[in-house]
């Protein structure tokens, strides 16, 4: 018996549209410049799995959509890293390479196999200076963008970059980033979180070699008391 015909045109918006539905049950998280680096926050209700995550040096990661798709992208980046830095040099490895990486691996995924991956991606890289500083987002058919000073992806990302590009001035301190990044995401999901829900973690190019750190529910209680 022969199979159903189906164009190929709308194959890819069907498939589109499943990964698009997946992703919107996700909780948003920004990216967004600050004075001394890159603030990544989002809310998190579960305290054992983690949205934000160190890639390498200067190199971050942030995915919404399913946990396990885009936990399993976050540990094949650590591993292409690892491998180049090891193989080339540290400097070798840049937030641009890997986000090219995961934008070859989620394509071929979502063009040949029989389900996408339901994820969207932040890789952040932190220079010396604001110039050197690098935010690319890469969306589930594979399609990778250059972000200018803020990125957000999630369900509502369309609204919230916009909000962000109203309300967000990137030689800010982190606390007033932190307000900023926390207002616009409980404004545009009508929904407010707790300090203990979010989740946020900062590339500090004022750090030593590694330049990741998690935020502590102090500083974030902090930001929401405007401290």
């Amino acid at each position: 018996m022969m199979p159903f015909y189906v164009p190929p045109e709308q194959l890819i918006k069907d498939r589109a549209d499943f990964a698009r539905k997946g992703i919107a049950y996700g909780r948003s998280i920004v990216a967004l410049e600050y004075v001394d680096g890159v603030l990544l926050i989002g809310a998190n209700p579960s305290s054992s799995l983690h949205k934000l995550g160190e890639i390498y040096d200067r190199i971050a990661f942030a995915g919404v959509g399913r946990f396990n798709e885009f936990e399993t992208l976050r540990v094949a980046g650590i591993r292409y890293a690892d491998l180049k830095g090891y193989s080339y040099g540290r400097g070798d490895v840049t937030g641009k390479g890997l986000a090219n990486a995961y934008s070859q691996t989620i394509g071929q995924i979502f063009t040949h196999e029989v389900k996408p991956y339901e994820v969207e991606v932040i890789v952040a890289e932190v220079g010396d200076s604001t110039q050197e500083t690098s935010l690319f987002r890469v969306q589930f058919d594979g399609t990778m963008r250059t972000e200018e000073s803020h990125a957000a992806i999630g369900g509502k990302d369309e609204d919230l970059a916009a909000r962000l590009g109203e309300s967000h001035q990137p030689d800010v301190p982190l606390q007033v980033a932190l307000e900023t990044a926390m207002a616009a995401i409980e404004a545009v999901e009508e929904r407010a979180a707790t300090p203990g829900e979010w989740e946020a973690a900062v590339l500090d190019r004022t750090l030593g070699r590694r330049k990741f750190r998690r935020l502590d529910r102090a500083e974030i209680e902090a930001a929401r008391a405007g401290d």
